[in-house]
């Protein structure tokens, strides 16, 4: 018996087929109005969702959904998912730890490349017909700091490491012993001892504002701040104080408190780059995210272990 799938992602389209070759049935429902339709009108066919950290599955969408035996995130962050009110109804929830580790990693890079060589500004200006030889620091050589070092932290910390001679350290909830890279027990004393700061930790309420005013300002008037994570993170409003005060040289950004919508004051400043939430994707990552989808689907459904499970 073939099962249906309710899809309310919207970046790995090209790439669903692979579910549908493999027998699955899908309800495709990428915004609120058709999510809201889909489940209104085929509750009692959904057996499995695929969502994202940020669209997430709410308590009572899982209610309205009986037949519900599987929901699977891709990317790393569930924090919109109520993994509470799964679990009460003994629902296995899995996410897409490292599928696109590689494409954020490589993103995460680009942002640091772009923002200490003010890759952005320099381009505007020689295509006004300006010839602005600004001075700009060097990446080699700078000291790394990496707020979470999971599949994505470690991508990164790899890159900067082996590419860039970057010394890195990390702040996680434990040390990660069998890495050669050294261990902040507090996103503060990190933050002291780096020149820049990346966030690559996901999202919700246990890392809500982790990098606030005080984390900021260790950071320091020559640090940047890179986060390719979840907006929520970072206290924002702190950012922009911070971003405009010089208190810190500058951030790049690819995640927002409130997508699309980008606050105009950040857009106005001349030390940020901002990107459209598109770290993770580029069509391998999209690639590999479905089949770690499929492969998750196909065991659980096999009655076998699932392989990217997220613990409640």
């Amino acid at each position: 018996m073939s099962k249906t799938v309710l899809v309310l992602v919207e970046t790995v389209d090209e790439y669903l087929p692979l579910l549908e070759q493999a027998g699955y049935r899908l309800i495709r429902a990428p915004n609120a109005q058709l999510r809201a339709a889909a489940i209104a009108q085929h509750a009692d066919e959904i057996d499995a969702v695929l969502t994202r950290g940020p669209l997430g599955l709410t308590a009572s969408e899982i209610q309205a959904l009986p037949n519900l035996q599987i929901i699977c995130v891709i990317g790393a962050g569930y924090e919109q998912v109520d993994l509470t009110a799964a679990a009460a109804r003994g629902i296995t929830v899995t996410n897409g730890a490292g599928a696109n580790a590689a494409a954020v990693a490589d993103h995460c890079l680009a942002l640091l490349l772009a923002l200490l060589r003010n890759i952005p500004n320099a381009d505007a200006s020689t295509r006004r017909g300006e010839w602005n030889r600004v001075i700009s620091p060097s990446v080699s050589g700078k000291r790394l700091g990496i707020i979470g070092l999971g599949a994505v932290g470690q991508a990164i910390a790899k890159r900067a490491s082996l590419g860039f001679d970057m010394p890195v350290s990390y702040h996680s909830r434990t040390p990660r012993k069998e890495l050669a890279y050294t261990w902040y027990d507090s996103p503060l004393r990190l933050a002291e001892a780096v020149d820049v700061l990346v966030i690559a930790t996901p999202g919700g309420a246990a890392t809500q504002h982790l990098v606030d005013a005080d984390v900021l300002k260790a950071l320091g008037a020559e640090g940047y701040l890179i986060n390719i994570a979840r907006a929520s993170v970072v206290d924002s409003a702190a950012l922009l104080e911070a971003l405009e005060q010089g208190c810190i040289a500058g951030a790049a950004l690819d995640v927002f408190d409130d997508e699309p919508n980008v606050p105009d004051a950040l857009k106005a400043l001349g030390n940020t780059v901002l990107t459209p939430h598109v770290a993770g994707q580029s069509p391998e990552a999209a690639r590999d995210t479905v089949t770690l989808v499929l492969r998750n689907l196909q065991a659980f459904f096999a009655g076998e272990p699932v392989l990217t499970p997220v613990r409640g």
